[in-house]
């Protein structure tokens, strides 16, 4: 067999083999717009919780896809998509086909943005996720999106989450937790929830904001002494740090759609 014969019978990339089929695709989409649970997702496809199963198993086998137990309701579980690990798999696509197709990550740059876009973080106590996803958002768009954040149930905020930020050159010292009802009169364009509790209290807001949840764990919950929780601090800074660049880029095309003043 020649050369060219063995390249045309060698299979499609990982991406395109399983973003090629039409219910894993609208999974995918799905997905990149919010955690999702089971139910919610056969909801919204209208497909069998099942079928919808089966198929997040293969999104789970190519480590697209992952799963955490709720903290709400331990007998339900959110999906989330890992955008980096879509990102790698989409440049190898590439390059598969032509080394000149090797994709490289960019930022949308918005010259176009008509007004500052306003993202509300929630969580219970708003003492560590949401005042660190608003503190890294304030940081990485250069100021140019206004954050807030606000718990359902506010405690004081922990050192730990002080002591993340501190190293990545924020001071959180001054911060204060706060209600969410401090905020239910304001527009928001995006209202995101951090955990599972909040999510399930969560009022409507003015406007219909976009409405988005990310499943993260409490590193408050974990067990141990400060100093020995302080590692699950530093990773769901991680975490928080690559799903807000990502929101950078939905903000930013959003923006961009807008008509200028």
């Amino acid at each position: 067999m020649s050369a060219n014969a063995q390249a045309r019978e060698t299979l499609p990339p990982l991406l395109f083999q399983l973003a090629g089929h039409r219910l894993r695709w609208r999974l995918l989409n799905e997905l990149a717009h919010s955690d999702r649970q089971v139910r919610e997702l056969s909801a919204s496809l209208g497909e069998p919780q099942s079928l919808v199963s089966y198929h997040l198993r293969r999104l789970r086998a190519a480590e697209i896809v992952s799963a955490r137990r709720s903290s709400q309701d331990g007998r339900d579980a959110y999906y989330r998509l890992d955008l980096d690990r879509c990102g790698e798999l989409l440049s190898r696509s590439g390059a598969a086909l032509h080394p000149g197709l090797r994709f490289t990550r960019s930022t949308l740059e918005n010259e176009h943005r008509r007004r500052t876009p306003r993202v509300l973080f929630l969580c219970t106590g708003n003492s560590t996720r949401s005042q660190i996803a608003e503190a890294l958002l304030r940081q990485l768009s250069g100021n140019t999106v206004e954050a807030v954040s606000a718990g359902s149930n506010p405690k004081p905020l922990h050192a730990n989450a002080v002591r993340a930020m501190s190293e990545r050159g924020l001071d959180l010292s001054d911060h204060r937790p706060k209600h969410l009802n401090t905020f239910t009169r304001r527009r928001f364009d995006y209202v995101i929830s951090l955990c599972d509790r909040v999510r399930e209290v969560c009022p409507e807001f003015p406007g219909a904001p976009q409405t988005i949840h990310w499943s993260i764990a409490d590193p408050a919950a974990e067990p141990g002494s400060e100093t020995e929780t302080y590692a699950a601090f530093e990773r769901t800074a991680a975490e928080l740090e690559t799903r807000i660049r990502y929101l950078l880029n939905r903000i930013n095309d959003q923006a961009t759609k807008q008509p200028r003043r």
